[in-house]
């Protein structure tokens, strides 16, 4: 789908939705504070639907989704709640997620924080009202279609943008939230295969899903070892320090690839305090502007970016279509693909500049 218009969205904001903040004792407030929740500002007309969009925790991807939802709530007519729970934990996205249902909401999109171990919850609240996932899956749920990108092939292409940086191979370290989710685990095990040379699709590991690589060790290749995956539970603080214990554990990197949005600046400015940019080659995901900056310096050899703008826009679209009646939405994939993207030196203003008018910049 075309990006809307600066425009549009504008327009949007001001006569559709807005973004209001929680009393202060609540854990929800504006996208640039603890949690976000779009709501319309006009009074409901009788019937008027509800539905909730829920993140996994707060961040600048998110605030690109909540400029969709926006945009849709208007064209589509339906009131939209925006939830980023303040912190990635399964047991606070609940929280909120049974906050928002005592609203009155008759619909539910949501990124699970852990797949395996949500389902029986999700399946529960599938039986009580549409539910779909975005960003991140749960297959095995009663969820009635994914939004989002192939996280396996979204890996592979981040393993690549390592690979042409680093044609002679070496030690390289990868930098990750968390791995219970379902796009954690997929996107780490792409970037591995590719440095592994091996041949493989998403499919393999739904077929085999004890074939994923073990989370704890090295992995060793002809032309490239794994070091380690470290995660940081999703706190960026956390991230930058384990970033910075990596380069003094492991002194002879060549690579790090961070896998969540927030991953890449962490490990720029852990980079950047060594003294060590453009010495080890950086690779990351999403679009936050020290990631883009840095490619545009040539610091950072690439990332993958998602469309969180189509994440939010889509799922909005689809709900309402559910509770309109309509089922025939639902491909039989269950599936609907937002592609990916790589950023890189050569396209990084053109993406850059398309970006800044989805968030109204």
């Amino acid at each position: 789908m075309k990006p809307r218009s600066l425009l549009l969205l504008l327009g949007l904001v001001l006569t559709g939705c807005q973004v209001q903040d929680n009393p202060p004792a609540a854990t929800e407030g504006s996208a640039s504070g603890s949690a976000a929740t779009t709501e319309s500002t006009e009074t409901k007309p009788a019937g008027r639907k509800s539905i909730a969009f829920v993140t996994n925790q707060i961040a600048d991807f998110w605030k690109i989704s909540e400029a969709g939802c926006i945009a849709a709530s208007k064209e589509f007519d339906i009131d939209v709640q925006v939830i980023m729970p303040p912190e990635a934990s399964a047991v606070v996205q609940k929280q909120k997620v049974e906050d928002v249902i005592a609203t009155g909401i008759q619909g539910i999109a949501i990124s699970p924080l852990d797949a395996d171990n949500q389902i029986e919850w999700l399946n529960s609240l599938a039986d009580k009202m549409p539910l779909i996932t975005h960003d991140s899956d749960s297959p095995a749920s009663k969820r009635l279609v994914y939004i989002g990108m192939d996280n396996y092939a979204a890996g592979r292409a981040c393993g690549e943008i390592l690979k042409k940086a680093l044609p002679e191979g070496g030690q390289v370290l990868l930098c990750i939230g968390r791995l219970e989710q379902d796009n954690s685990k997929f996107r780490r095990q792409g970037v591995i295969d590719v440095l592994m040379n091996r041949d493989r699709t998403l499919d393999f590991y739904r077929d085999q899903p004890n074939a994923f690589d073990p989370t704890e060790g090295e992995i060793k290749g002809e032309a490239f070892t794994i070091v380690a995956t470290v995660t940081d539970q999703g706190k960026p603080e956390v991230a930058l320090q384990k970033a910075e214990d990596a380069l003094v554990t492991w002194p002879d990197l060549k690579g790090i690839a961070g896998l969540f949005e927030y991953n890449p600046p962490a490990c720029y400015q852990a980079l950047k305090k060594a003294g060590k940019l453009k010495q080890i080659v950086l690779a990351g995901f999403d679009e936050n502007d020290v990631t883009l900056q840095a490619i545009r310096d040539g610091e950072c050899a690439g990332t993958v970016v998602q469309n969180p703008y189509e994440y939010g826009f889509q799922s909005v679209r689809v709900l309402k279509e559910l509770l309109s009646g309509n089922q025939s939405v639902i491909p039989e994939s269950r599936y609907i693909d937002i592609a990916p993207r790589a950023i890189t030196a050569e396209n990084v203003e053109t993406y850059w500049e398309e970006l800044k008018r989805l968030k109204g910049q």
